[in-house]
């Protein structure tokens, strides 16, 4: 995988508030790679640990990773049965958000 995307994928994670989410396709979508999402997600797999890889989930609001859970609770997400809740209001879309 490129160092340049997974780079770019980084950037754009960090720049996710707390107590917000994304998805992986809104991230490839943001980076210029609309059909990458799994990229996205094999890139935060190996990522530094300054990227807050548990706001990154699936567009249907479910946890890819259930460890991430106490992390998103953390910062006040409601999370049930690995599933965002409240998913379209925290959704962060970087493309009408940056």
């Amino acid at each position: 995988m490129d160092e340049i995307f997974k780079q770019q994928v980084y950037e754009i994670t960090k720049l996710i508030p707390k107590g917000r989410v994304s998805s992986y396709g809104a991230i490839a979508k943001a980076v210029g790679y609309p059909n990458h999402s799994r990229h996205v997600g094999k890139a935060m797999g190996g990522c530094p640990k300054d990227v807050p890889a548990h706001r990154v989930i699936s567009s249907s609001g479910v946890l890819s990773v259930k460890e991430f859970q106490p992390k998103l609770e953390a910062e006040g997400i409601v999370v049930e049965n690995f599933r965002i809740k409240n998913f379209k209001k925290l959704f962060w879309d970087p493309l009408s958000e940056l």
